[in-house]
């Protein structure tokens, strides 16, 4: 079971370290917390039956101060039952990990203690915020699309800047769907139904279920459903209006797609134009990468550039333009510029496992800041965080921060920002 071994093996213990040591130089400018969630299964009683994204949620953080690492910590999601284990979020000055699926998020203190579990986005029909909830960077909104499992609709709940649930949607579907992530614009909410639904408990792939893309006013309203051939998405990448048509970029994959081989796909960039009776599909990128991320100062608007991985989640050879495939990364970050049509890689070392990178914002310009994520160092047989500058991407890091452990690959998480 590749799931639980090498990057993905999960650690033991909770560890807390002080001052860490750094190879360059912190920005001074980014003070707050880089915090990651993820699975960590502990005694899986069957490896062979084992999905990845299923266990214990951890989060992994590494605090930054004026220059310095003052501390990293790992610590379980403490929760009855199975606890959060998708994202890490923050919303009304309060940690959150996220989860899906009808699991509700769970609070967590400054050190990542768990507080307890919280009703974030919670509605009379039980629903919560869900993982991939999304900020809209201008009223400050939390905006969630949820599913819950043995019902045949969904939820988009809007949370205000106090935490407050101000806007219910139910949006009615065939079964419960398998809805990981969605797309939301200045004036849309976009989602995708897929054949990956569930079948009372079980979820897998639907052959026969087709696969539609609905657009909803984010005042809510009737849902304009188009078909297209049957894909897998996986993470939206960013979505904005453009007159009578709606921008999505994300990423997707032929099916089917097995929840117990989620590295069996290969996942690409695209571009989705939804018209008003139509959708033109448009490959960005057709090497494999997933776990996009953007200056979430643009989300919901028009922008210029995106991050993504090639991750040992998937184990494809990833080759910059013009290299020989012999000299491809299996681990490499990817900026995408959109306008020009072109990306920049950032290759690793073919054991330094990367996850997904954050974007932290250090000024005015879209890509003026720095890109965090965690690396394996097989050196040191422990993990680095590692910072690279958004404007000098195939450059050396600026900075790596060592850390007393590994971190297995996950799945999501932020940068916090002092405020």
């Amino acid at each position: 079971m590749r799931y639980l071994e090498g990057p993905f093996a999960p650690v033991t213990e909770e560890v807390t370290t002080y001052s860490l040591p750094v190879t360059g130089r912190i920005p001074a400018e980014l003070n707050g917390r880089y915090l990651r969630n993820g699975p960590n299964p502990l005694g899986v009683e069957d490896p062979i039956v084992h999905i990845w994204g299923m266990g214990q949620g951890m989060v992994h953080g590494v605090r930054l101060r004026d220059g310095q690492a003052e501390w990293y910590r790992n610590r379980f999601v403490r929760t009855p039952g199975f606890a959060p284990m998708v994202h890490v979020i923050e919303h009304a000055q309060r940690t959150f990990a996220m989860a899906e699926g009808g699991l509700p998020p769970a609070e967590l203190d400054e050190e990542l203690n768990t507080v307890g579990v919280c009703d974030l986005g919670g509605t009379a029909e039980g629903f919560t915020a869900g993982a991939h909830s999304k900020h809209d960077p201008l009223t400050g909104e939390l905006h969630s699309l949820s599913y819950m499992l043995g019902r045949d609709f969904v939820q988009y709940i809007v949370t205000d800047v106090g935490g407050s649930v101000v806007q219910t949607t139910a949006i009615p579907m065939t079964r419960t769907p398998f809805m990981h992530d969605f797309a939301l614009t200045e004036n849309h909410v976009v989602l995708w139904d897929t054949p990956l639904g569930f079948d009372g408990f079980d979820c897998r792939w639907l052959p026969e279920h087709p696969t539609r893309v609905g657009v909803m006013p984010r005042t809510g309203g009737d849902v304009r459903w188009l078909d297209i051939d049957p894909i897998h998405v996986s993470h939206t990448l960013n979505a904005y209006d453009d007159g009578d048509s709606v921008v999505v970029d994300l990423v997707t994959a032929e099916g089917p797609f097995d929840p117990a081989a989620p590295g069996a796909i290969r996942p690409t960039l695209d571009r989705w134009t939804i018209e008003p009776d139509k959708i033109h599909q448009r490959r960005i990128d057709d090497r494999p990468q997933d776990f996009p991320r953007v200056n979430e100062a643009r989300t919901t608007r028009p922008y210029r550039y995106g991050y993504s991985a090639a991750t040992a989640l998937y184990g494809i050879p990833f080759a910059p333009a013009g290299m020989p495939p012999d000299d491809a990364f299996t681990n490499a970050l990817v900026k995408h510029d959109l306008e020009r049509g072109t990306a920049e890689v950032h290759g690793f070392g073919k054991d330094e496992a990367v996850g997904e990178a954050v974007f932290a914002a250090a000024g005015q310009g879209e890509d003026e800041g720095y890109l965090l994520t965690y690396v394996h160092n097989p050196l040191r047989n422990a993990s680095d965080l590692v910072i690279l500058s958004a404007q000098d991407f195939t450059g050396e890091p600026v900075a790596r921060v060592q850390l007393p452990v590994r971190v297995p690959l996950g799945l999501h998480g932020n940068w916090l920002p002092d405020r």
